[in-house]
């Protein structure tokens, strides 16, 4: 049986679409049994119920161990800009630029060591 949907009304699609959907709820609640009988006559080869099955399936999931997060120390200032002295450098990360223009001028590294 084959319709031509294109001389249909709208509210007559609408009711096709409706009859649709309820048979396509029908069948998948008949193959949902289908599928229970199925499962329940496997597990009664082996000697169990269903629910004896579904049971040990459904154990609680084990809770996740959230690691507490430490608190970031901050790093111990390793060098220090000789015209100014609030400008700090642990040594790890890139290079501050006055860092880099006083080795450029000729300073070693330990002479800026605070």
């Amino acid at each position: 049986m084959q319709i031509d949907l294109s001389t249909l009304s709208r509210k007559q699609l609408e009711k096709h679409l409706m009859d649709v959907k309820r048979a396509l709820k029908n069948a998948e609640a008949r193959d949902k049994r289908e599928a229970k009988k199925a499962a329940a006559k496997a597990a009664a080869e082996f000697g169990y119920s269903l629910s004896e099955l579904s049971e040990e399936d459904v154990a609680k999931p084990k809770a996740k161990k959230s690691k507490a997060k430490k608190p970031k120390v901050k790093s111990v200032a390793k060098y220090a800009n000789p015209a100014d002295s609030s400008q700090t450098w642990t040594g790890k990360g890139r290079q501050p630029n006055w860092f880099k223009e006083q080795i450029a001028a000729g300073a070693s590294p330990e002479s800026l060591e605070i």
